[in-house]
């Protein structure tokens, strides 16, 4: 009896064993955990991360350090203690990742314009990580998986080759693709504004290395052959990045306590400009002085920027107090999610209005031939579309805005003007006055760095030990690992 019933067990535990096996695989997959991916699941995704991590550090520092924008309490960012900022660093490198994966789901897949999105996207990330640190890990970075732990950091100069050359890949490859582009947040899957972004990010890349390159021949292959390298035509081309109304994709400073909105107030430097200009701008970028804001009469309305950089108790008290400071425009907070605040507080990568001062620039220079004159024109027409107001025929007759001087004076027109239609895009008024000085901007008042404004991030701190070795050679390379080191573009 007992070896019948260890006959029947032993028979029971081979047939359940076997039963277990021929389906084992099947039974132990989670369908709530896809082991692939789409290209349409990994755009939106990494976009949306550097777009928002850019926003920040443009909130934080970049608005700051142009003098755009001021602080109030608070102040060490404003006297240039900055120590380590690793927000572009960190979002530019774990995104690359899933950027990475689309190139190689596009490969396999022969997705030709997945591919070109993926590059154009790639180039953009490099170049805020470059732009903002120097030298950086580019041609072993995220290549872990082919046993490259210790990336090298490549120079400058060969990033901007490698960029500009993926560019150029990018507009050839969506040419002829025939494949869509699915979960595209900025486009829409539309492929000719996709070439259009491509060319006019080679068109800022090439007048950003202008300084170190003969670049000219370059620019003017792609503005005088607009089939072949189709550019911004309209602020309908801008690749910004465009929030929702409701949770959880709204503007980044919707959703901050008002104590922490309200440490930024108007830089002096801009609102003097601005006034001086008589520029409407002026009322959507800041608003009147608490104590005037809600006046019957707007004419009754003041506007007072403070000074960057001033010590915690002189800021704070500046004018008689934060009720006589003005604070940052409504679109830009409480109204960010209004129809008003939904075409204005978008995470902008590259505008219209800022090519053509790239082409102004370029053409006053002689890098390119064209009328100069109707690029600046054509910018600033631009920037004040974007906001939806007009200045009036007279704004444009004022000697600090028409386009009348010496070289000199209309390059410092272009300048000025770029600057301001770069209000709070992204960190590239920083990149673009590094390289030319434009404008003149005076080290904030009780800054901590030697009277010097800042034109470089420090590397993060962990990468000493996590990539010694080739952090130190970068180092070696650039001089120091301070906020003055300039690199390899920063000439002036």
């Amino acid at each position: 009896m007992k070896n019948s019933l260890s006959k029947i067990l032993l028979t029971s535990t081979v047939l359940l064993v076997g039963a277990c096996t021929s389906d084992f695989e099947e039974i132990n997959k989670n369908p709530n955990s896809p082991t692939e991916v789409t290209t349409q699941l990994l755009l939106p995704q990494a976009l949306r991360d550097v777009v928002n991590s850019l926003m920040g550090e443009t909130w934080g520092i970049g608005n700051i350090v142009v003098q755009h924008t001021a602080k109030n309490q608070f102040v060490n960012e404003d006297r240039y203690l900055w120590g380590e900022r690793n927000n572009i660093w960190n979002a530019v490198y774990e995104n690359l990742r899933d950027i990475n994966n689309i190139l190689v789901i596009a490969e396999e897949d022969g997705l030709s314009n997945n591919k070109a999105v993926a590059l154009i996207l790639k180039s953009w990330m490099f170049s805020l990580a470059t732009d903002a640190y120097g030298d950086i890990p580019y041609s072993e970075a995220i290549k872990a998986k082919e046993g490259i732990n210790y990336a090298k950091y490549d120079t400058q100069e060969s990033i901007y080759q490698g960029i500009l050359a993926d560019l150029a890949t990018a507009n050839t490859l969506l040419a002829t693709g025939k494949d869509g582009i699915s979960g595209d947040p900025l486009f829409s899957g539309d492929v000719l504004k996709w070439r259009k972004f491509s060319n006019s990010l080679r068109l800022r890349y090439l007048m950003r290395i202008s300084d170190r390159k003969s670049v000219g021949a370059d620019i003017a292959a792609i503005v005088s052959n607009p089939s072949a390298s189709p550019i911004f035509t309209s602020n309908a081309d801008n690749a910004a990045y465009t929030y929702a109304a409701t949770a959880p994709d709204q503007f980044p400073e919707y959703t901050d306590r008002i104590g922490s909105f309200n440490e930024f107030r108007a830089s002096k430097t801009l609102v003097d400009w601005l006034k001086d200009r008589n520029d409407p701008r002026l009322k959507i970028f800041f608003r009147p002085t608490p104590a005037t804001e809600n006046t019957p009469d707007p004419l009754d309305d003041v506007f007072v920027g403070i000074p960057n950089g001033l010590g915690d108790v002189e800021a704070q008290t500046f004018n008689g107090g934060q009720q006589f400071q003005s604070r940052i425009g409504s679109l830009f907070y409480e109204n960010a999610i209004t129809a008003a605040g939904l075409s204005v507080a978008k995470g902008v990568i590259m505008n219209y209005a800022e090519l053509q001062f790239i082409l102004a620039e370029a053409t006053e220079k002689g890098l390119i031939t064209g009328n100069a004159e109707a690029y600046y024109l054509e910018g600033v027409k631009a920037s004040f579309s974007f906001y939806n107001t007009d200045p009036g025929a007279s704004y444009y007759t004022q000697p600090n805005v028409a386009y009348t001087g010496t070289k000199t004076e209309k390059l410092t027109k272009i300048g000025e003007q770029k600057w301001s239609a770069l209000f709070y895009n992204g960190l590239e008024s920083w990149f673009d006055w590094r390289r030319t000085n434009i404008p003149v901007l005076t080290p904030s008042v009780t800054n901590q760095n030697n009277n010097k404004i800042p034109v470089r991030f420090i590397y993060p701190i962990i990468e000493q030990a996590l990539n010694g070795t080739n952090r130190t050679a970068a180092v070696s390379r650039q001089g120091t690992d301070d906020l003055n080191a300039k690199v390899w573009w920063d000439v002036n």
